[in-house]
């Protein structure tokens, strides 16, 4: 048998409008906060050698003029064009870099719902709700601002997913199969090596329920292949242009981060992800472990299965890494979102449209009075923050205040009997995390990474003191942010060797330590290498 017909049609209304909303927030401060090390500025980089064309051949990415073997350009070319359009003498700014990422990665908002749509058809609540947890949590809305490849992979995992998902369709094998190959090849484009938990974990679950037995096989292998040929046609190009380095792309950046320890990240491993998502999936991460129970218990839905499918593989691709950082556990979040959300939307609607009762109902009719009494704690906080003992809290005053009011607000109207009541206590709850999200990305605050080390624009503008020598830096790690800024490449200086500036820079040097109050210690970083 093929999927169950739909009792009515998918809420694009409201899934339009929930993306107008995430791309808006995107772009708020976009431009504001320098790029970080290292994958903002290396991505920029890499980005604007494309546009000018100084790569060994088309299509292959360089940096510094060296082969860049880390990730295939499929990012960095779209932000290449983006710099096309915009041409200027100086280096783009950060709005020019960031903005093409930004919106990419807002589009995982209604394909979210799209998804829960085809799993659970004509539950119109649960596909807003999914589009809504997904608008509003902290690292899928931060990630995606950043120039980095981790919000663009979400959104091109959900269309793999929702193009494995449609297969079932009778009607329209060819369309399903050629939007699966597509995905498929973007994903090669962008983590190539990520491509293949994704697939996993489709796989998984189409086997476990048989879908696969209802594919129409010639037509859909045929849009599928067709699709697959971009992908596949690059890394092709690449190897035949750089030979064997050109398997780093998956040994060093897939199986490598797996048996190897990169020395770089964190040395916590698998607490990193789950660190992670304890600190980013609030409010939403209370209805998780009835998400998981529930799920289990209707493992013979189509929902079900693929929900748990692909939290499963994910989260097995994921822990084991040897090389952790907090932004690997980004593919985890529309799995959440896929689960939380039929909990959230029982909780609005009191209702479902399985057979299986919702465990632990009691528990969760408290679950708003959770909301609620964290609301109130946020108030107090803020609170405290207008006086001397709080000034350490003043930067987060704006947040807080915004959380407050609609967590509190919600929480209060969520627990009542009309089901108006509980849509407008949603909607608070919705309103106070976006108010928060916005006033955050108005501010330097959301870009925190940039205040683990010293600003690297001042000392960039240093550089051009430098009198044409080459300079190395002293005492620290190359900085790609300190080399897209001073455009040029700023490396190590390994010999250990201490060599002051010349008589005339370290004056200069001086009075711009002076003026920035910095050390003369910290500006002797920079050595003319003559």
């Amino acid at each position: 048998m093929g999927p169950p017909p739909m009792p009515s049609r998918l809420p694009w209304r409201g899934l339009f409008t929930l993306w107008a909303v995430a791309a808006s927030l995107s772009v708020i401060g976009l431009g504001e906060v320098p790029l970080r090390d290292f994958d903002e500025a290396t991505v920029a980089r890499v980005a604007l050698e494309l546009h000018q064309g100084t790569g060994e051949a088309a299509l292959l990415p360089t940096l510094w003029g060296n082969p860049y073997l880390n990730k295939a350009p499929g990012l960095h070319l779209i932000i290449a064009a983006v710099i096309g359009m915009n041409p200027v003498s100086e280096l783009p700014d950060e709005w020019t870099i960031r903005i093409a990422p930004a919106l990419l990665s807002s589009i995982v908002v209604p394909l979210g719902g799209m998804i829960l749509w085809r799993l659970r058809p004509g539950d119109r609540a649960s596909a807003l709700a999914t589009s809504a947890i997904l608008m509003t949590l902290l690292p899928v809305a931060r990630h995606g601002r950043l120039a980095m490849l981790d919000g663009t992979q979400l959104t091109v995992m959900a269309v793999l997913w929702l193009g494995l998902m449609q297969l079932m369709d009778t009607r329209r094998p060819r369309w399903a199969g050629l939007m699966t190959g597509l995905a498929a090849s973007a994903m090669l484009l962008l983590k190539a090596p990520l491509l293949l938990p994704a697939a996993a974990a489709g796989a998984l679950a189409i086997a476990w329920g048989g879908e696969w037995k209802r594919w129409q096989w010639p037509k859909a292998c045929f849009g599928l292949a067709a699709g697959l040929i971009p992908g596949l046609a690059w890394h092709g190009w690449h190897a035949l242009v750089r030979g064997q380095s050109a398997l780093w792309l998956w040994g060093g950046d897939g199986a490598g981060r797996v048996l190897l320890d990169a020395g770089e990240g964190s040395d916590l491993g698998w607490r990193v992800p789950v660190i992670e998502m304890l600190e980013g999936g609030w409010p939403w991460l209370v209805l998780f472990p009835t998400a998981i129970l529930w799920s289990w218990r209707l493992r013979s839905t189509r929902w079900s299965r693929w929900s748990l499918s692909l939290t499963v593989i994910l989260t097995a691709s994921i822990l084991p890494l040897r090389t952790q950082l907090p932004w690997y556990s980004h593919s985890l979040w529309l799995p959440v979102a896929l689960l939380c959300a039929p909990v959230f939307a029982w909780i609005v609607t009191r209702r479902t449209t399985f057979e299986t009762p919702l465990p632990m109902r009691g528990l969760l009719r408290r679950v708003p009075l959770l909301w609620s009494l964290m609301g109130v704690l946020l108030l107090i906080a803020m609170g405290v923050s207008l006086t001397p003992y709080g000034s350490a809290l003043s930067d987060y005053r704006g947040p807080a205040a915004a959380l407050g009011v609609g967590w509190s607000a919600g929480g209060f109207l969520l627990m009542a009997s009309r089901i108006r009541q509980r849509q407008m206590g949603a909607l608070s709850l919705v309103c106070g995390n976006l108010g928060a999200l916005a006033l955050m990305f108005s501010t330097p605050l959301w870009h925190w990474e940039l205040n683990e080390t010293w600003p690297v624009q001042p000392v960039a503008a240093l550089t051009e003191s430098g009198l044409g020598l080459p300079i190395t830096i002293v005492g620290h790690d190359e900085r790609p942010s300190l080399n897209w800024y001073a455009n040029q490449r700023i490396p190590r200086n390994r010999s250990g060797q201490r060599l002051l500036l010349s008589d005339e820079r370290q004056q200069g040097c001086t009075v711009m330590a002076r003026h920035l109050e910095w050390t003369l210690n910290d500006c002797d970083n920079l050595t003319d290498n003559d």
